[in-house]
């Protein structure tokens, strides 16, 4: 090996840990982010705090997935891109879903806001790509952490967890239309209060720490 083939080995290194880092005080933002959207679309029903809250979420799990995608690539480098590019697909929809509801948040369309509040978004019809997209990817993330050891095992069983709730969350909002629905809220407070800002949060304690 000569020394310039260590040197940018090593620059790489460097680089790949800074990002790292980077992407795990993202993704711990986005748990929280989650957490917020929840009590904003939940409990105090209010537009501009879970429309906020669901971009930002969806923006800062971009980031995260793609150091995931860096790990995960090691273990099946096919399975691990086409789970991240679902992720990601259902991430950025998820945070356009929330720009749209922001948007009419701060400026309400002079249409009937109640009446048009129960059509389905256009971009995100019935969650499909943040709840759907993204559930499909939970699940392949999850069988790809638990082959290649390379996150902790827990982690990988709550991302199959995370994962079937969304799917769930999905296939309920699509079939029943009343949100208030045993079928739609029991999933509902699960992930969104516990299992989704837990597996986010503890993924990004896991890549602040680095490879070991």
């Amino acid at each position: 090996m000569t020394v310039s083939t260590a040197a940018n080995q090593g620059a790489s290194a460097t680089a790949e840990t800074t990002y790292e880092r980077f992407a795990g005080v993202c993704a711990i933002l986005a748990g929280i982010a989650g957490f917020l959207y929840s009590v904003g679309f939940i409990i105090l029903r209010n537009s501009l705090v879970y429309g906020l809250f669901q971009l930002l979420g969806g923006l800062l799990a971009t980031a995260a997935l793609v150091a995931v995608y860096n790990r995960l690539r090691e273990v099946d480098a096919g399975f691990s891109l086409w789970a991240i590019v679902l992720g990601l697909v259902g991430a950025l929809g998820s945070a356009i879903h929330g720009g749209y509801d922001l948007a009419n948040a701060i400026n309400p369309p002079a249409s009937n806001v109640p009446a048009l509040a129960d059509l389905p978004s256009q971009i995100d019809p019935r969650g499909v790509l943040t709840f759907g997209v993204a559930g499909l990817s939970l699940v392949v993330i999850a069988w790809l952490m638990l082959r290649g050891g390379q996150f902790p095992r827990g982690l990988g069983y709550l991302g199959y967890l995370l994962g079937a709730l969304f799917i769930i969350l999905y296939l309920g909002r699509l079939v029943i239309l009343n949100a208030a629905s045993p079928a739609i809220v029991g999933p509902a407070l699960l992930a969104g209060f516990i299992v989704n800002p837990v597996w986010y949060i503890w993924l990004g304690l896991v890549l602040r720490r680095g490879r070991h």
